[in-house]
């Protein structure tokens, strides 16, 4: 989601003839743009300030601002604490972000915006199409969240949940696609109850409805709330056709106890019932899920039955992270706490069990044929064997498998003509995080 606002941010400042640069010093303009979701990445968000301080004293013109997650739930005291800052704007002001740029450039003022209105303001959302040979893009369908899980910001910097209108996302989809891309990844904080508010279109029909655009050849979304996945959808994986064999579906914890003082509002039971469902529908789908360790509260015997959740589910793969305490979220004032050092200990201990079972998924693909969308060169561009040296390309599964290959062919490092094809690729390696293969006819 803050790619696809970073995105945005630089095409509303296009008009004011601001362009990318990747050079900090370069910069007429910097703008961090944050997210608050975990006191790590809030804690990055003021390194990264600090290390631009002495830009601003050197350059005294130099904008610097702070906006997203963080720049909505901390507002004016951004400003105590960083005095050199210019601006300081919420998650629902990027719409007036040109109009602050102008005021501060004229005025040498500084601005803090955190006016968070509710429903969507649909001039924020445009297709980004300064993409530099790009093949997969993000589209933001809905805002916010009605959750008000016991640990999470979300609603807090978000706002309430709201959804756009689907002639507006396709018409969007539409745009990306006629600039040269292929694959969209529909984003919102719980997909499964789009337009149910507003009494739009199930996301089912709107996923139906994108599956028709032509030239379009892959669609993805996250993220999904186990207790609204509804059968639709699930049976929406039937005959996928464009749509990718692959959800990812949070569960946060395996235990009863610690998903009720979290307020996710399904059981162990349930959660387990929709995995069966989704297999039965379409056997070789990928699951994939958050977790969160060391809850308030979470005995050992709650972490155990985590523990055997994953063993249970066999998750294709899993992010996993260590509670911390955010403002304003009720978990931040549950009694028993976990000392860092069982949290720590515990996620190395949830993480090492879930690669058994990543390797184990991938070890299967060894010797078959997938299908991929070739995203671009490998990041290790050649690959060198006894005779020759190959150009490796990168690509994804339907399954968001990451798969590096080679062709049997000689081609120039500088020919890019698999970039945004559909490419069979044998299975040559699994490895731990990706595949290796050997483009096939």
């Amino acid at each position: 989601m803050n790619v696809y606002d970073s995105e945005q941010i630089s095409k509303v400042l296009k008009p004011l003839q601001y362009n990318m640069t990747s050079s900090l010093e370069k910069a007429d303009l910097i703008i961090a743009n944050t997210c608050a979701i975990r006191e790590k990445a809030e804690q990055k968000v003021f390194s990264f300030l600090g290390r631009v301080a002495h830009l601003k004293r050197k350059k005294p013109n130099l904008i610097l601002g702070v906006g997203g997650c963080v720049a909505q739930q901390e507002g004016s005291k951004i400003l105590e604490r960083a005095p050199y800052l210019d601006l300081v704007f919420g998650t629902h002001a990027i719409g007036r972000l040109p109009s602050m740029i102008e005021r501060i450039d004229a005025k040498k003022c500084r601005i803090v915006d955190v006016e968070m209105p509710e429903g969507i303001d649909e001039s924020v959302f445009s297709a980004y199409t300064d993409y530099n040979r790009k093949v997969t893009s993000f589209v933001t369908i809905m805002q916010g969240c009605d959750n008000y899980c016991t640990y999470c910001v979300v609603p807090f910097v978000r706002g309430r949940e709201a959804s756009r209108s689907p002639e507006k996302i396709i018409g969007e989809i539409r745009s990306l696609v006629g600039s040269g891309i292929k694959e969209i990844t529909l984003l919102g904080q719980n997909v499964n109850s789009f337009g149910k508010k507003e009494g739009l279109c199930s996301f089912s029909k709107l996923l139906s409805f994108i599956n028709e655009i032509d030239g379009l050849l892959r669609i993805r979304f996250t993220t999904s709330h186990p207790k609204d996945l509804s059968d639709d959808l699930i049976y929406a994986f039937e005959n996928p056709d464009k749509l990718c064999r692959h959800i990812h579906l949070p569960v946060q914890s395996g235990s009863d106890r610690i998903l009720k003082r979290m307020n996710r509002k399904y059981s162990r039971d349930y959660y387990l019932a929709k995995v069966d469902k989704l297999r039965n529908i379409c056997p070789d789908i990928a699951i994939t899920s958050d977790f969160i360790v060391g809850f308030p509260g979470e005995t050992e015997d709650d972490f155990n039955e985590t523990l055997d959740l994953i063993k249970t589910v066999q998750y294709d793969d899993i992010f996993a992270f260590k509670y911390s305490d955010r403002p304003k979220v009720p978990s931040a004032l549950f009694r028993h706490k976990i000392s860092e050092q069982d949290k720590k200990d515990r996620l190395i201990e949830l993480l090492k069990s879930q690669e058994y079972y990543t390797k184990k998924k991938n070890k299967v693909l060894e010797g078959s044929t997938q299908s991929i969308l070739v995203e671009g060169l490998s990041k290790k561009k050649l690959q060198t064997d006894a005779k020759n040296k190959h150009v490796q390309w990168t690509g994804r599964t339907s399954t968001n498998k990451i798969v590096n290959f080679i062709s049997n062919n000689d081609v120039s490092l500088h020919n890019e003509n698999f970039l945004g094809k559909m490419i069979n690729v044998r299975i040559e390696k699994a490895l731990s995080h990706s595949l290796q293969g050997i483009r096939v006819k």
